[in-house]
Protein backbone atom coordinates (compact mmCIF):
# COMPACT_ATOMS: atom_id res chain seq x y z
CA UNK A 1 0.00 0.00 0.00
CA UNK A 2 1.07 3.53 -1.10
CA UNK A 3 1.20 6.01 1.25
CA UNK A 4 2.31 10.05 1.15
CA UNK A 5 3.08 12.25 4.23
CA UNK A 6 3.68 16.20 3.38
CA UNK A 7 4.83 18.37 6.30
CA UNK A 8 6.54 21.18 6.62
CA UNK A 9 3.45 23.47 6.17
CA UNK A 10 3.10 26.62 8.81
CA UNK A 11 2.66 30.59 8.96
CA UNK A 12 4.96 32.72 7.05
CA UNK A 13 4.98 36.23 6.06
CA UNK A 14 4.72 37.16 2.78
CA UNK A 15 7.86 37.52 1.05
CA UNK A 16 9.07 34.44 3.35
CA UNK A 17 9.90 30.64 2.34
CA UNK A 18 9.20 27.60 3.61
CA UNK A 19 9.86 23.63 2.01
CA UNK A 20 7.22 21.25 1.93
CA UNK A 21 8.89 17.48 1.85
CA UNK A 22 6.50 14.13 0.78
CA UNK A 23 7.28 11.56 2.44
CA UNK A 24 6.45 8.32 0.47
CA UNK A 25 6.41 4.64 1.32
CA UNK A 26 4.80 1.22 0.27
CA UNK A 27 5.96 1.82 -3.75
CA UNK A 28 9.20 1.99 -5.75
CA UNK A 29 9.22 5.78 -5.57
CA UNK A 30 11.68 6.07 -8.47
CA UNK A 31 9.54 4.99 -10.61
CA UNK A 32 6.83 7.91 -9.41
CA UNK A 33 6.36 10.59 -11.23
CA UNK A 34 5.23 13.32 -8.51
CA UNK A 35 3.13 16.18 -8.48
CA UNK A 36 2.25 19.10 -6.20
CA UNK A 37 -1.22 20.48 -5.98
CA UNK A 38 -2.94 23.07 -3.76
CA UNK A 39 -6.26 23.70 -2.80
CA UNK A 40 -7.10 27.16 -1.37
CA UNK A 41 -10.83 27.40 0.66
CA UNK A 42 -13.71 27.15 -1.54
CA UNK A 43 -11.58 26.53 -4.58
CA UNK A 44 -10.75 23.32 -6.97
CA UNK A 45 -7.29 21.74 -6.73
CA UNK A 46 -5.02 22.85 -8.37
CA UNK A 47 -1.85 22.44 -10.48
CA UNK A 48 1.60 23.78 -9.00
CA UNK A 49 4.46 21.28 -9.98
CA UNK A 50 5.75 18.22 -11.35
CA UNK A 51 8.26 16.04 -10.87
CA UNK A 52 9.62 13.27 -13.30
CA UNK A 53 11.05 9.90 -12.46
CA UNK A 54 14.58 11.20 -12.34
CA UNK A 55 13.51 14.70 -11.47
CA UNK A 56 15.83 16.20 -14.36
CA UNK A 57 12.07 17.18 -15.79
CA UNK A 58 10.07 19.68 -13.62
CA UNK A 59 7.16 21.78 -14.80
CA UNK A 60 5.54 24.40 -13.35
CA UNK A 61 2.27 26.45 -12.64
CA UNK A 62 2.52 30.00 -14.04
CA UNK A 63 1.64 31.20 -10.86
CA UNK A 64 4.37 29.90 -9.10
CA UNK A 65 7.19 29.69 -11.91
CA UNK A 66 10.32 31.39 -10.57
CA UNK A 67 9.32 31.21 -6.89
CA UNK A 68 8.60 27.32 -6.07
CA UNK A 69 10.96 24.79 -7.20
CA UNK A 70 10.51 20.75 -6.90
CA UNK A 71 13.19 18.30 -6.14
CA UNK A 72 13.41 14.63 -5.39
CA UNK A 73 15.86 12.47 -3.26
CA UNK A 74 14.96 9.03 -4.80
CA UNK A 75 17.75 7.53 -1.93
CA UNK A 76 15.36 9.30 0.47
CA UNK A 77 11.66 8.58 -1.15
CA UNK A 78 11.13 11.93 -0.75
CA UNK A 79 9.92 15.06 -3.13
CA UNK A 80 10.39 18.65 -1.69
CA UNK A 81 8.68 22.06 -2.60
CA UNK A 82 10.80 24.84 -1.39
CA UNK A 83 8.86 28.17 -1.69
CA UNK A 84 10.29 31.16 -1.72
CA UNK A 85 8.85 34.64 -2.30
CA UNK A 86 5.46 33.68 -0.57
CA UNK A 87 2.19 35.82 -1.58
CA UNK A 88 -1.01 35.73 0.24
CA UNK A 89 -2.38 33.79 -2.60
CA UNK A 90 -0.19 31.16 -1.71
CA UNK A 91 -2.58 30.19 0.95
CA UNK A 92 -3.67 26.97 0.58
CA UNK A 93 -3.62 23.22 1.75
CA UNK A 94 -0.88 21.61 -0.20
CA UNK A 95 -1.05 18.17 -1.40
CA UNK A 96 1.03 15.42 -3.12
CA UNK A 97 0.87 13.32 -5.64
CA UNK A 98 2.13 9.42 -6.76
CA UNK A 99 1.54 8.44 -10.60
CA UNK A 100 3.86 5.28 -11.99
CA UNK A 101 4.05 5.46 -15.16
CA UNK A 102 5.54 8.32 -18.05
CA UNK A 103 4.40 11.20 -19.36
CA UNK A 104 3.82 14.47 -17.57
CA UNK A 105 0.53 14.85 -15.38
CA UNK A 106 -0.80 18.27 -15.05
CA UNK A 107 -4.45 16.97 -14.16
CA UNK A 108 -5.36 15.45 -10.81
CA UNK A 109 -7.14 13.13 -11.90
CA UNK A 110 -4.21 11.12 -13.30
CA UNK A 111 -2.42 10.88 -10.29
CA UNK A 112 -2.76 7.21 -8.09
CA UNK A 113 -1.70 8.12 -4.90
CA UNK A 114 -2.45 11.52 -2.38
CA UNK A 115 -0.96 12.79 0.83
CA UNK A 116 -3.29 14.16 3.61
CA UNK A 117 -2.32 18.09 2.99
CA UNK A 118 -0.77 20.37 5.01
CA UNK A 119 -1.46 24.03 5.26
CA UNK A 120 0.30 26.97 4.14
CA UNK A 121 -0.53 30.23 5.21
CA UNK A 122 1.00 33.44 4.02
CA UNK A 123 -0.11 36.44 6.12
CA UNK A 124 0.53 39.92 4.42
Amino acid sequence: QVQLVESGGGLVQAGGSLRLSCAVSGGTFSRYAMGWFRQAAGKEREFVGFSGWSGSSTYYADSVKGRFTISRDNAKNTVYLQMNSLKSEDTAVYYCGARSGPGVMFNRYEYDYWGQGTQVTVSS
